[in-house]
């Protein structure tokens, strides 16, 4: 398949080259258009929030014929994979299934711009499932803003034809609402202050932490929920409002050899030098030392920094682990040295949280997760320790153009935790993870799966990883099993007309952790649109097409028409 028809297919949501036959889609779709009334926009639906799961949702509504205006409040769509530099944690299926088909799509086009667009090895260009970076937390470590290009190509038409606005710099200030349902948004430019009011049929909360959740009144819930709430195993003894999750100002830095990059030594540096987190159980010793506390069994666990090698003797080397730039798979010259990606366990922040905050607490907060993140890598330049008994690399080099900033850091930080909706159904530890699941169950572990969900609306895998968090927790990190997503918990209790597509549906503190991972996210998003595609198209509503079982199945027949996977292989 050529080019032009390859990324045909991608852009109106078609499957991945010759994976599936072409499915029947409307280019007849409405547009957005001016509400003159109100000063503002309308369009069929509105999608808060340009991440992973706006994105997908957007797209699954564009090409089953409706209009779309998507905000996004950087200049960046994408996301983790973008703005947040964050490349794919996925598990190790993805590459057949586990997923939706146009998220596979999407990989494999990230794939071909590599293939078209730089000069790669010959064995590198012949391999099918290149690894750009080879980067060992992924199949698929690859620079932001190659995500970035692959998600505009496919928004391109849908944006001439002005069936998609995508309104980049731009943020949700407030909302009105009536009843159990939202009418409008408010939104405001970070370039110009010009607000604008949005109007739609359907609303969709894709932000990072929730938003319009507080916004619209939508009852939700944050941090961690006790034992009696959730009979979780792993729940907190009482609800903990404000625990979450560690966030993350993610960085990218390459090396050159005999070259002096060292940066000014940061503001806060001498206070991360000596900050030993308060943890329970304790955490490994500093946090900017070369040792953590290993996820599964809280010990101590030595980790490795070298920037020229693959490995220490077994010991993880954190140079390689999210490589972006193997400079091995490109002709010779062309790089320097490898690019990497910092999101490691010395540049999370947990001191203080986002959600629910004051303005300028949240920006307290924001600042301290930089200064940390460049206390880190100026740490890597001139103390950390080297194999040959010195100390620092200088040849370290901030790679803001990367990262597409002035200060080297993400555009917006890696968050694993939002606030989550109070959904018809919470998803609990009890059908994910492996062992509370086995006890329910009856059946042993090597035997039990998740629960076969009536409602399923796609699947997704991670194992159950909490990092440590505000509220002292150390790691939370156990076996989970291949899940599915149910529609009840993308559905408010109450509201009808506004849904979650990140990380803000209906799980818990706890079975967040195995829900928040890109396919996921992305397999949210796009249930969605196609569950707001399936209600203009039928005359129904979300609530209503979960509570009628013949609606149900031909609604999940429509959606895996168009790639969505609903169960996992039986012969797994």
């Amino acid at each position: 398949m050529d080019r032009r028809n390859f990324m045909e297919k991608i852009a109106l949501g078609s499957m991945a080259a010759g994976a599936l036959p072409w499915v029947p889609l409307s280019l007849q779709a409405s547009v957005v258009k001016a509400d003159d009334l109100y000063n503002g926009l309308k369009a069929d639906i509105v999608i808060a929030g340009g991440g992973l799961g706006g994105c997908a949702a957007a797209l699954a509504a564009l090409r089953n014929g409706h209009s779309v205006i998507l905000t996004e409040e950087t200049d960046w769509i994408g996301g983790q994979l973008s703005q947040q530099g964050v490349p794919p944690d996925e598990h190790r299926w993805i590459e057949s299934h586990g997923s939706s088909e146009l998220y596979r799509a999407f990989r494999s086009a990230i794939r071909q711009y590599y293939k078209e667009h730089y000069p790669l090895t010959e064995e590198a260009r012949a391999r099918e499932f290149l690894n750009p970076g080879d980067g060992s937390v992924s199949r698929l470590c690859h620079e932001p803003k190659v995500a970035l290009a692959v998600l505009q190509q496919m928004m391109a038409p849908w944006e001439s034809a002005r069936k998609l606005l995508i309104l980049k710099n731009h943020k949700v200030t407030s909302a009105e609402t009536k009843g159990d349902k939202v009418e409008l948004l408010k939104v405001r430019s970070a370039l110009t202050g010009q607000e604008m009011v949005l109007r739609a049929d359907y609303f969709v909360d894709a932000t990072e932490l929730g938003d319009l959740l507080p916004l619209t009144g939508t009852e939700y819930i944050t941090g961690s929920e006790s034992k009696a709430q959730t009979g979780e195993w792993h729940a907190s003894d009482t609800h903990r409002p404000d625990n979450h999750q560690a966030f993350t100002m993610c960085f990218a830095m390459d090396y050159v050899p005999g070259e002096n990059w060292t940066i000014p030594k940061p503001r806060d540096y001498d206070f991360w030098i000596n900050y030993t987190p308060e943890m329970s159980p304790p955490w490994a010793g500093k946090l900017l030392e070369m040792n953590y506390s290993s996820p599964r069994d809280l010990q101590p666990k030595d980790l490795a920094f070298h920037p020229l090698a693959k490995t220490f003797d077994g010991i993880l080397n954190l140079w390689n682990y999210r490589r972006i730039i193997n400079k091995n798979n490109f002709k010779e010259g062309l790089f320097p040295g490898d690019i990497t990606i910092v999101n490691w366990p010395q540049n999370d922040y947990f001191p203080g949280n986002l959600i629910d905050v004051s303005e300028a607490e949240f920006n307290k907060h924001i600042e301290a997760s930089k200064q940390l993140s460049l206390s880190l890598f100026y740490w890597l330049q001139t103390e950390v320790a080297r194999p040959d008994g010195g100390k620092g690399w200088p040849g370290l080099r901030l790679r803001n153009d990367v990262m597409g900033t002035e200060d080297g850091l993400a555009k917006y930080p890696y968050v694993r935790e939002a606030r989550r909706i109070q959904s018809l159904f919470t998803v609990l530890e009890e059908h994910v993870g492996l062992e509370q699941r086995a006890h329910v169950s009856g059946i042993a572990e090597d035997k039990v799966k998740s629960p076969d969900f009536y409602d399923s609306v796609g699947i997704g895998y991670y194992h159950i990883d909490l990092h440590p968090s505000s509220g002292g927790d150390n790691y939370i990190d156990f076996r989970s099993l291949p899940f599915q997503i149910p529609m009840g918990a993308l559905l408010p209790k109450r509201m009808k007309n506004l849904f979650p597509a990140n990380k803000n549906i209906g799980t818990t503190h706890i079975t967040n952790g195995c829900y928040r991972l890109h396919p996921v996210e992305w397999c949210i998003g796009e249930a969605v649109g196609m569950m707001l595609s399936y209600s203009f198209q039928h005359n129904t509503s979300p609530h209503l097409i979960r509570s009628q079982p013949i609606v149900l199945k031909n609604f999940q027949d429509f959606i895996r028409s168009q790639g969505l996977e609903t169960h996992w292989p039986e012969n797994m």
